[in-house]
């Protein structure tokens, strides 16, 4: 039975205790809820991969309560220390090259030679960072492959009585993962994954920033990047201009009256960062409902591709792609 700890003080230290003596901790982030380890701790890394199902050839991100002790174990460059200024703590993702001497496992890391390293924006999660004291490894608290949790009952639906603790701090407020950004080398910046942190705000700091060109399911080099993933058990329909009856909708702003038995509106206003916050839960939703009253699919209406619009496509773009039988990764916060 996984124990279920308030976000009080004495919270916080038990789930920091657990964490130093090589346990598992769901916390919450502002992007979501991560499933916490030692990053130092090689067998407290590989019980994630057991907990979530996880393949095993994908690094995952390291998580610290200040840029001072994520800088420990990379080594920043003067892109980094600009970017950190104006988005940490927040939801913002840097690979940078390991440090000499960094304490983070190999198997973290995937046995790269960069790691990947953030501060998060929650002031829960970083009162927890800062007791446990070591870098904590965390990728997305669900079964790999499965939709992201965005509150601790969604960690309990999947996880209950295969780690030790959730950290409930509440709803996550951004909704969708961590921005990543590759700066390993500094003279071309690359955006790999959009997340919390839009284009647009990345484009302000660092202008010559670059898109990668493909996204594959071969060993990423950087965590998030599978084709397939987020999938619900029913199958998603893109750019739906309308639902047919025998589907779930996932709407976007003002909605036309559908044929969907079953509607989810990620914002009626259309407001990107409502719908963001929305994404998962309401995918979560559609699918569970869904299946109930027997609908074969869950229509997806087009996203506007600027500001968080590309972040939510991007997973909406996932949870749709083919599924491997073998599972698929996770997302990290």
């Amino acid at each position: 039975m996984t124990r279920r700890l308030d976000a009080t003080q004495s919270g916080i230290a038990t789930a920091a205790s657990i964490l130093r003596a090589g346990g598992l901790v769901a916390f919450g982030t502002e992007t979501v809820y991560g499933l916490g380890a030692d990053a130092s701790q090689p067998q407290a890394v590989a019980r994630i991969f057991e907990a979530k199902n996880r393949p095993r050839f994908n690094p995952l991100i390291s998580h610290f309560a200040n840029a001072q002790a994520a800088f420990t174990q990379v080594v920043p460059n003067a892109m980094a220390h600009r970017l950190v200024q104006a988005f940490w703590p927040g939801p913002l993702t840097l690979i940078l090259p390991r440090a000499p001497g960094a304490s983070i496992s190999d198997l973290a890391a995937d046995g790269l030679a960069s790691l990947a390293v953030r501060v998060p924006a929650n002031a829960t999660a970083l009162a927890l960072l800062e007791q446990a004291g070591r870098p904590i490894a965390a990728p997305s608290a669900n079964r790999s492959g499965r939709i992201s949790p965005v509150d601790a009952a969604h960690v309990l639906e999947e996880l209950d009585g295969r780690i030790d603790a959730v950290l409930d701090s509440g709803p996550c407020t951004v909704g969708v993962e961590s921005t990543v950004v590759d700066l390993t080398d500094p003279d071309t910046p690359t955006l790999l994954r959009p997340g919390g942190i839009t284009l647009e705000e990345l484009v302000a700091i660092c202008p010559h920033i670059s898109l990668p060109q493909t996204t594959s399911d071969a060993a990423p080099h950087s965590p998030g990047r599978m084709v397939s993933h987020y999938a619900p058990h029913l199958p998603v329909r893109l750019n739906a201009l309308q639902a047919r009856p025998d589907e779930a909708l996932l709407a976007f702003g003002a909605t036309r009256p559908t044929l969907a038995p079953l509607v989810w509106n990620l914002s009626s206003t259309g407001n990107l960062e409502e719908a963001a916050a929305r994404l998962f839960t309401g995918l979560r939703t559609l699918d569970r409902e869904g299946q109930t009253l027997g609908l074969r699919r869950i229509a997806v209406q087009p996203i506007p591709q600027h500001g968080l619009g590309r972040a939510i496509q991007d997973r909406l773009n996932r949870a749709a792609a083919p599924r491997p039988q073998d599972g698929t990764e996770d997302m990290a916060p």
